[in-house]
């Protein structure tokens, strides 16, 4: 297990159809605040510097999931999430109501299709509840749920000006995705109780345009990036969207995402080549400028995801390699200066890449191709001379770079 898959579970990450949550909501807090400060010092021969990596509570991620192994599909998505209200606005009263209810895992508006079981053509509100030890049986634990989520939905459809009325209490049961790749969490995994709410499906396009302009703030609207790939995303005849909020002890993790997928049609192996931008109908990934007043290496990433039946290899890289050295069993960059990929693990059944950008304000997607299967990694081995000391050791926490849902996962 390499730097990713092991940041994953360090996180407790959780694969969802909606949104990122995590299994051990008490930790995410820890993780994220005391992650934020992260320093890397450079020291050259010519000269000494000290340069401060920044972690802002926002953050703009792009994913790409191609997965032979469970749904046969490419999934394509854009997330904007945030810890700050004043980032992706919420009515402070209602954000602290539901934070200190207690017993609220996450809100989550969506027009996937089939929410739940039994919802079709209709967009959902889902309010999870944790389940009362002192609710003996299906009766009682339908009851209180139903109870909590009605308390609430009147205030969250004036928040969004929606509709929403109760549909039933649904209960998951199905973790056949958690189970594939050793996550779990509470917004689909089994034993999750969800208050169903639904209202009149509404197109893609239009919800995003209506959520985006009401919940992001204008400083991030106006500054391009990924929310503006969103758009085009949310244009797409299959895409879907979802918020998603998510309480911890002292604050709350906001996120806007939108997605769409395609049919596998040819089996991926060796000699595949990989142009990722092409999912997502562009041909250059520039980040937001929200981020050009400091050094934010890790507020604009990008991730690929590859799950197969057979064995696989990254080859071919048309652009760079960031370099790593293992850091008790993580392999960790050596320096954010440079925009390239991290792969970790490069081969097997699952792989997984993230490119950081480095400096750089756009990359266009030449850089990011490459193949599976050949022998030529492109791989260049981190410098370990006296010119470049890391003297700290980097502990690397991406809010946005969880593995997304899996179409083929049945909640």
């Amino acid at each position: 297990m390499g730097f990713l898959s092991k940041m994953f579970e360090k996180q407790n990450t959780k694969i969802s159809k909606f949104n990122i949550s995590y299994s051990k909501i008490k930790n995410m807090q820890k993780i994220i605040f005391l992650a934020f400060l992260i320093i890397f010092a450079g020291i050259s021969i010519d000269q000494a510097y000290s340069q401060e990596i920044k972690l802002s509570t926002f953050q703009e991620s792009a994913q790409l999931i191609i997965d032979e192994k469970i749904s046969q599909t490419n999934i394509a998505s854009i997330t904007l999430l945030s810890t700050s209200i004043q980032e992706i606005i919420f009515p402070a009263e209602l954000e602290l109501k539901i934070r200190e209810h207690g017993r609220i895992q996450a809100i989550i508006i969506t027009n996937e299709n089939n929410c739940v079981l039994g919802v079709t053509d209709q967009s959902c509100i889902l309010i999870n509840i944790e389940r009362n030890p002192e609710d003996k049986g299906i009766n009682a634990i339908q009851a209180s749920t139903r109870e909590i989520g009605e308390s609430l939905i009147d205030e969250i459809n004036h928040v969004f000006d929606t509709n929403a009325e109760f549909f039933q209490v649904y209960i998951h049961t199905n973790a056949e995705t958690n189970d594939a790749l050793d996550t779990s969490g509470i917004v689909s995994g089994t034993g999750t109780i969800s208050a169903v709410f639904t209202m009149p499906m509404e197109d893609t396009d239009s919800m995003y345009a209506k959520l985006s302009s009401m919940l992001i703030s204008s400083q991030i609207r106006e500054n391009g990036g990924f929310y503006e790939i969103g758009k085009i995303l949310s244009t797409d005849e299959n895409a879907k969207m979802s918020f998603s909020m998510i309480p911890t002890e002292s604050k709350s993790l906001l996120q806007l995402r939108v997605s769409t997928n395609s049919p596998i049609e040819n089996q991926i192996g060796s000699g595949t080549e990989i142009n990722p931008l092409e999912f997502f109908n562009i041909n250059e990934i520039t980040r937001s400028n929200y981020f050009s007043g400091g050094n934010y290496p890790l507020n604009s990433l990008f991730q690929i995801i590859i799950l197969s039946d057979e064995e696989n290899k990254v080859s071919d890289i048309k652009g760079n390699i960031i370099p790593t050295q293992n850091i008790d069993g993580m392999e960790m960059p050596t320096k954010f200066t440079t925009e390239g990929w991290i792969f970790d693990p490069n081969k097997g059944e699952q792989i997984q890449g993230k490119f950081i950008f480095g400096e750089r304000d756009s990359i266009n997607e030449e850089e990011l191709q490459f193949s599976l299967g050949g022998d030529n990694m492109k791989y260049e081995e981190p410098e370990t001379d006296e010119s470049i000391i890391v003297v700290g050791v980097i502990a690397i926490v991406s809010i946005g770079a969880a593995i997304f849902y899996l179409k083929g996962y049945k909640k």
